[in-house]
């Protein structure tokens, strides 16, 4: 309560602060708060751009994973089998498609929220108690897509390499644009996680500084 009774009289300083500026009649400790507030604004818009880019990342990694799919044919001991690949045959895939539609409804969510506050010239994390929250969820679908993409990332390679001492051969040779979309969402789903971490960094910030 005492932090959130903080954050609010901050609030009302700053609109203060803001309304002096447009007047021009503005002196001593009243810059140097206006300053905080400048660099409060630059640091609540780099969390924005990260929340967008973060769920821009999550669509694209679901887009190319789910037009995933591709038929062709290999040899096999002299017979020529059919292939058919799609990305649901996977288990490991459609975990990564799920995590990062998660993902992208968590930062939307987050963005809109955020943008709203922005707007209206508030803060962008209201409490702890918030903050805490945004921190606990970055965290958990960080670690899942690392989890995510680490799978399909196993999955992918042994399709790239085939089996050992197996007759297998690299399946990616036939199938090799659905082995491409499927590297390019893995390769996005590691940016999500990249950017989630920078969000949580952010949070961290924020949390140490009120």
């Amino acid at each position: 309560m005492v932090s959130e009774q903080r954050i609010a009289e901050e609030t009302l300083q700053e609109s203060k602060v803001a309304a002096l500026e447009t007047s021009g009649t503005m002196s001593g400790p009243l810059v140097g708060a206006a300053t905080r507030t400048r660099r409060r604004r630059r640091v609540e818009a780099m969390q924005l751009v990260l929340r967008g880019l973060c769920m821009a990342s999550s669509v694209a990694s679901i887009s190319l994973m789910v037009t995933a799919k591709e038929s062709s044919s290999v040899t096999i001991y002299g017979f020529q089998l059919p292939l058919h690949s799609k990305w649901s045959f996977s288990e490991s895939y459609e975990y990564l498609v799920g995590v990062s539609a998660a993902v992208a409804a968590h930062s939307l969510l987050q963005l809109l929220i955020g943008m709203s506050r922005f707007l209206k010239n508030s803060s962008v994390i209201p409490s702890r108690n918030h903050a805490w929250l945004i921190f606990a969820g970055d965290q958990v679908f960080a670690y899942a897509l690392m989890s995510a993409g680490s799978a399909a990332s196993g999955v992918t390679n042994l399709n790239r390499t085939g089996i050992r001492h197996t007759a297998l051969p690299n399946f990616c040779k036939p199938l090799h644009k659905f082995c491409d979309h499927v590297g390019i969402s893995i390769a996005f789903t590691f940016t999500s996680c990249f950017l989630l971490a920078a969000s949580a960094v952010q949070d961290v910030i924020w949390l140490s500084q009120h």
